[in-house]
């Protein structure tokens, strides 16, 4: 053997154990002479040994010669490799080539005899695909020298061309003083499954250049909640990389402490769904910024009945949250500009055509002039033109500018319904509820007209609470009816039906930081449910 075989030899038997031949051998070259030199045993062996079944006879051995099996196991030993679909190879170290054996499967899978295949004792190197054969090379040579099984798998270059992976199992037998003795050993043609393989792993990174390269958010949970994937968006956005956030449960990382259990309803609701569920969520960032994310989620069914997957596709609707409100806000500000301007503006100025309107009046009346009858006319219709200035000022503007502003409207509106419907509407405010920003009191007012329409128009109610209620840190805005109920039951932060009244309500509780909730009540009707922060205005 050359000087490598030596001295892996021994620095095996210094360390009692095998070792990483790969670490060890200097270089391919001396790798490639320890096989030359295995391989010249079959070409020069000069040993009579006539080649029986998958056994070797010999004669003129130093050795007792092994004893041949019984011809009827003989053959059943024969023809059970020759039925396996592998090939099955032995070849003994210290004996000619004449006594290795290959199975026929080597014809069907290489193109080539058996005969051809063993009558060249270094053919199957010179048919390993380049790119292999280094490695395979070091993986045979450490099988010759510790003895340790060959496991692995490479390519072979077929006679007609074709590249054919096999998978190698293989292994060198002793004989009872330590000598090797032969190698035996079985190759599966594995070819189909790594195109499979390759197929997969290039829809795989399809499917990754898609996530990595695509400007959404895109988070894959299992069905626990632990993020499993973590798309640069979702890094950029956060700040948070993709290794510091793996397998740990979303809303212990981005959610505010407001937001976890409404999240968490929306969660369990999407393991057990499998439509599509569109909702909004806040994100903390590394740095203490929130982001307002609109998700699309999905679940993915996994390949048992428990291993399911949540896919949740989000945008940072941050930017155009704030240009929104920055829009609805000039918009609010013209319409209470406006209606002040119609109150205290046209509104005082009819009244005073009104008054002036009246004295000529009296003054006609008081003359006898038959045009005092067109002058109490002329009363009559500024009048009607000072209503309706005032509703519609109103209209325009229907929080008065003051902390209790929201009270006062939701009192005021009760009562007209009841005066326009003929039905039960009453407001109840147990403790004051202060709302000092009028763009939020009047959300808040729409929210609760909006409630009271749908109740009598859909639900067909004749019985109406408003409730208005202050808790720590936030208010909640409550409409409840005795009507006919809603039919769809959808979870926190979600407005169920298309109406567009109902969407709207939902748009202007997102407007000022709070959630809408909208369901059957125990009994009959429905409830709707508005929380809005309040620490920053009461």
């Amino acid at each position: 053997m050359s000087t490598v075989v030596r001295t892996v030899r021994k620095q095996s038997r210094s360390k009692n154990n095998f070792v990483d031949v790969s670490e060890e051998l200097p270089n391919i070259a001396e790798a490639e002479a320890i096989l030359l030199d295995l391989a010249r045993v079959f070409a020069d062996s000069n040993t009579n040994s006539t080649f029986v079944g998958d056994y070797f006879s010999e004669a003129g051995h130093h050795e007792p010669p092994v004893d041949p099996p019984a011809p009827d196991l003989e053959a059943k030993y024969r023809a059970l490799l020759e039925q396996m679909p592998a090939v099955v190879f032995m070849a003994y170290l210290d004996r000619g080539i004449s006594e290795a054996y290959v199975s026929p499967q080597i014809e069907a899978a290489l193109g080539y005899s058996r005969e051809e295949w063993l009558e060249d004792p270094v053919r199957w190197y010179q048919h390993i695909h380049p790119d292999d054969k280094q490695r395979w090379s070091l993986e045979a040579a450490e099988m010759f020298l510790t003895g340790k099984p060959l496991r692995s798998a490479y390519r072979v270059i077929a006679r007609d061309g074709r590249v054919i992976w096999f998978h190698c199992d293989a292994r060198m037998m002793r004989r009872e003083d330590g000598r090797p003795w032969f190698i035996h050993g079985v190759a599966f043609d594995i070819s189909h499954l790594k195109r499979i393989e390759e197929e997969l792993q290039e829809e795989r990174n399809f499917v990754s250049a898609i996530l990595d390269t695509v400007g959404a958010l895109v988070v894959v949970l299992d069905d626990e909640g632990r993020i499993l994937r973590f798309n640069p968006a979702c890094e950029l956005t956060t700040g948070y990389s993709k290794e510091e956030v793996q397998g740990k449960c979303i809303w212990e990382l981005f959610l505010p402490p407001e937001e976890t259990d409404r999240f968490r309803a929306t969660f369990d609701l999407l393991r057990t769904d499998l439509l599509p569920q569109d909702y909004q969520s806040c994100w903390v960032t590394r740095h203490g910024d929130r982001r307002l994310i609109a998700w699309t989620s999905t679940l993915l069914p996994g390949s048992g009945e428990t291993s399911k997957y949540v896919i949740a596709t989000g945008i940072d609707i941050t930017e155009r949250k704030h240009l929104e409100k920055a829009l609805l806000d000039i918009s609010a500000r013209e319409q209470r500009r406006i209606g002040q301007d119609l109150h205290d503006g046209l509104g005082q100025h009819l009244t005073g055509i009104a008054f002036m309107a009246k004295v000529h009046e009296a003054k006609l009346a008081e003359h006898k002039r038959s045009e005092a009858h067109d002058a109490a006319k002329l009363v009559k219709l500024v009048n009607e033109a000072i209503h309706k200035t005032r509703e519609l000022a109103r209209g325009l503007l229907p929080v008065v500018s003051d902390s209790h502003g929201l009270m006062s409207a939701l009192q005021m509106w009760a009562a007209e319904v009841e005066d326009l419907f003929g039905i039960s509407c009453c407001f109840e405010c147990e403790t004051p509820v202060l709302v000092h920003d009028i763009t939020m009191a009047t959300h808040l007012y729409h929210i609760a007209q909006e409630a009271v329409h749908n109740a009598i128009k859909h639900g067909s109610a004749k019985r109406i609470l408003i409730q208005l209620i202050a808790e720590k840190g936030r208010g909640r805005l409550i409409v409840k009816d005795n009507g006919k109920g809603i039919l769809e039951h959808r979870a926190p932060g979600h407005a169920p039906g298309h109406g567009i009244g109902l969407h709207i309500m939902n748009y202007r509780a997102g407007m000022i930081g709070g959630s809408l909730e909208i369901k059957r009540d125990t009994n009959r009707g429905t409830v709707v449910t508005c929380i809005f922060p309040t620490k920053d205005y009461a």
